[in-house]
């Protein structure tokens, strides 16, 4: 009999592939989520798959899934600073009391459940790259506090599940990844720049541009969290690309690759963002017998690909979402 796993955040860039990838290795995959920040594009290809169920809900409240269920992964929140600084509430709630529900139907049903959180646990860091040993340096009061102290929260009440209740739990912690579904004008770096560049806009670069990102190309992060998922290891593992560029080498790079000859200008930094940013990925090394693959020209070629097929529509629209529906207090 098939193995049926709850994915949150199904409609997601992350979430999405991962579902893809679950019913391509024979699972039975129930998909969540709410559309807060997720699009039903990404899992329209899904819709009619004898192996896919979706359920439209909010994770925040009670979350009931009859049958068994063997598996949990928790991938239910905003990721990009443009959402989750006007959704504050909403994303602390995701954070904790989804975590917490999810938790609880994981006992309920004796499954193993794996929880998405993020480099952002080490805030601005003070140490270099970053291993999971580090603790952070977080603002805990900072506009960017909301998603860091979510996703912190969420490993401890995790790892508590874990040591109370002898819950089968795995933390992944996330570094900048991309490819293929994100939102094209999500305020996150890669599909910032490219979308600009599409449009014959200028790259704009926060600060003087020599904050440093590591980016990891989906289908490498998705091979990281589905052996972090079959692994024994129940404390954080960094999933990233240790390969390290600044920001203004990285502007210049996507127009270099994209053949066009817009400028760079620059703007303030933003409050509390990172100066730094790369994974230690030798644990993940060690347990998983993990690393990535993908070239960043090459995983970048094929995003940039993605981004040329969308609609016109999409590529000027502002794809900032109307959260008036879901503040409820």
């Amino acid at each position: 009999m098939s193995k049926r796993i709850l994915i949150t955040g199904a409609a997601g860039f992350l979430g999405s592939h991962l579902c893809d990838r679950f019913i391509k290795e024979g699972f039975k995959v129930i998909g969540m989520d709410n559309f807060i920040t997720g699009d039903r594009l990404n899992i329209e290809h899904l819709q009619d798959h004898p192996n896919f169920e979706f359920v439209e809900h909010d994770v925040t409240e009670f979350v009931s899934v009859e049958g068994k269920l063997d598996y949990i992964l928790h991938f239910a929140s905003p990721a990009s600073p443009i959402d989750y600084l006007k959704i504050p509430i909403q994303t602390l709630k995701v954070g904790s009391l989804g975590t917490h529900n999810l938790l609880g139907l994981a006992k309920a049903k004796s499954a193993r459940i794996l929880i998405a959180s993020t480099s952002e646990v080490y805030g601005d860091p003070l140490v270099h790259p970053q291993s999971e040993e580090y603790y952070g340096n977080v603002n805990t009061i900072g506009p960017r506090g909301v998603y860091d102290e979510a996703k912190r929260f969420q490993e401890s009440i995790t790892m508590a599940y874990h040591r109370f209740h002898g819950l089968e739990t795995r933390i992944v912690r996330i570094f900048n990844t991309y490819g293929s579904r994100m939102r094209l004008n999500d305020g996150r770096v890669i599909p910032a720049f490219m979308g600009q560049a599409l449009r014959g806009e200028d790259l704009t670069v926060f600060g003087d541009g020599s904050q440093t990102r590591s980016f990891c190309y989906v289908d490498d992060q998705v091979e990281g969290i589905y052996r972090l998922l079959f692994s024994d290891y129940v404390y954080p593992v960094n999933i990233g690309n240790p390969d390290e560029i600044s920001i203004l080498d990285f502007a210049k790079e996507i127009i270099e690759m994209t053949h066009t000859k817009q400028k760079i200008i620059y703007k303030d930094l933003p409050v509390n963002d990172p100066i730094q940013r790369q994974p230690d990925i030798s644990l993940a090394k060690k347990l998983l017998d993990w690393e990535p693959k993908t070239e960043r020209t090459e995983g970048m070629k094929i995003t940039f690909e993605y981004f040329k097929s969308l609609p016109k529509e999409r590529l000027y629209k502002k794809e900032h979402k109307d959260f008036s529906t879901h503040i409820k207090r």
